[in-house]
Parts: C-alpha cells; structure tokens; sequence
C-alpha cells in the first residue's frame, strides 16, 4: 500500500500529462477536431435507435437515451479493456527506457476514455432537458454505479495487460469475449423483454457491465432504485480485481522487458 501511494503521488503529474497529449493527438489529424467525441456516440445512437425504433418496433420510453447511455458506459469498458491487452508491447519506446509502474498506462488510457464518456453524459443530460424525463433522489446511485465501472474496468484491463505480455493471442480472444459481452449486456435493448424472467435476472446479476448499465439508467431516466446490494458487491470485487491486477504486475514488471 505504501510503494502504491508513493507511486501515485510521483506518478500521477506524467498520467494527467499523458492523457491530455493522447487526446490531443486522438483528434490532430481530423477536421472536425474534438467534435468527433461527441458526433461518434450520436451517430452510433442513432443507428441502433432506426434499427430498433423504426423496424423492430422498439417501444422502450426514452429509448434513444436508454441507448445513449448503454453505449456511453461499454464504450469505456470496451476500449479501455481492448487497448490494455498489448499496452505494454505498444509503449515499448517508453518502458524499455524510463521505468513507469505498468498499470499507469492502463490509468492514462482509462483517463482517456473517461473523459470521453464524461462528455457523452453531459450530452446525457441535454437529451433528458429536451425530452422532459423526470428527475428522482435516485438519480444520487449513478455515482456509485460508475464508481464500480470504473473499477471493475481498471481490474480486468491491469490482469489482461498482465497476461498480454506473454500471450499474443490474448488480444484476439479479449476481442471476440468482448463481442459476445456486448449482445449480452443490453445496449440496445431490455434483456427482460427479450429473455425469461429467470434467465435476465441471472444474466444482470452475473454480468457486471450489464447490470451497471441497467442500474445506471433505471436510476438516472426512469427514477428507480436499483439493486444496492449488487452495487456494493461488484465495487468489492472491482477492488479486488484491481488490487490482484496491481500486485501482478509488480511482481512481475521486470520481466515485461525481456519478453517485449
């Protein structure tokens, strides 16, 4: 606990430095600049919401922000977990030169995404003024809910970076489960309207990403409480996850260099 304070505070200044070059150079290259963070999820958004509004007749209320969120969240999940698999190969330039506790990497990347979902929320919130969705005292458990997303994300990312070191396949196999997570966890649509009752409640109490993100919006847009035993148990294992994740690399950092 004491070398992972001490590792903070010296290296949290490079982190912040890090992330704002990343995002930066993101967008460099692009016309439309910084624009695309928000143009990327409307677009996605839209997609899904022709698809499952206009010819599946999804008749979901606020459906295109119950959409917009679930894509907001996985969009975290999703990118940080994928670019965390080969992180360390990929920074070769930098620690094979100066060292840099491992998972920082993976906290410059998490920065990244969470930023970008920080924006997707802010449009969240312009859909909901727009929409005039009522606001409820239950809107105060999203904080939670990310708090554990963010958690479970950095767990997962720093034991895939691990692995990822030493298995190339690793990247495509984290691909496809990240695939099959996705039809699993209901962006696009209410897993208990499409499956049995049973199945659902297994499905969202096992799947975390799915069960924040219905937790996430039946808090935020449709003003109900959701299952605070289950936020509390995931934001335990997402300690834990990251904590394993943090004591792995550590002990093995030395050896990323060789193997890279």
């Amino acid at each position: 606990m004491k070398r992972l304070i001490k590792d903070w505070r010296r290296y949290w200044p490079y982190t912040k430095y890090a992330a704002k070059s990343g995002l930066k150079s993101e967008v460099a290259s692009s016309h439309l600049s910084w624009l695309w963070w928000i143009l990327d999820p409307i677009l996605f958004m839209l997609v899904y919401w022709f698809i499952f509004m206009v010819i599946f007749g999804q008749k979901k209320e606020y459906f295109h922000i119950f959409v917009f969120v679930g894509l907001s969240m996985w969009n975290l999940f999703n990118k940080t977990v994928s670019g965390s698999v080969r992180i360390v190969a990929a920074n070769r330039a930098v620690v094979t030169k100066v060292y840099i506790p491992k998972y920082f990497l993976i906290i410059v990347l998490l920065c990244e995404n969470l930023f970008k979902m920080m924006i997707s929320f802010g449009i969240v919130i312009i859909m909901m003024l727009w929409s005039h969705v009522p606001i409820s005292w239950n809107v105060i458990y999203v904080f939670p809910v990310l708090v554990d997303l963010i958690l479970i994300t950095f767990g997962v990312s720093t034991i895939l970076a691990h692995f990822g070191v030493f298995m190339d396949d690793l990247k495509n196999l984290t691909n496809v489960g990240l695939r099959v997570l996705f039809y699993m966890s209901g962006i696009f649509y209410v897993i208990t309207d499409r499956v049995d009752a049973a199945v659902a409640t297994l499905l969202l109490r096992v799947n975390p990403i799915g069960f924040l993100i219905d937790a996430c919006r039946e808090s935020l847009v449709y003003c109900h409480t959701p299952h605070r035993r289950l936020i509390l148990l995931w934001f335990v294992v997402g300690a834990a996850l990251s904590a394993i994740g943090i004591a792995t690399i550590y002990k093995n950092e030395n050896n990323y260099v060789k193997v890279i």
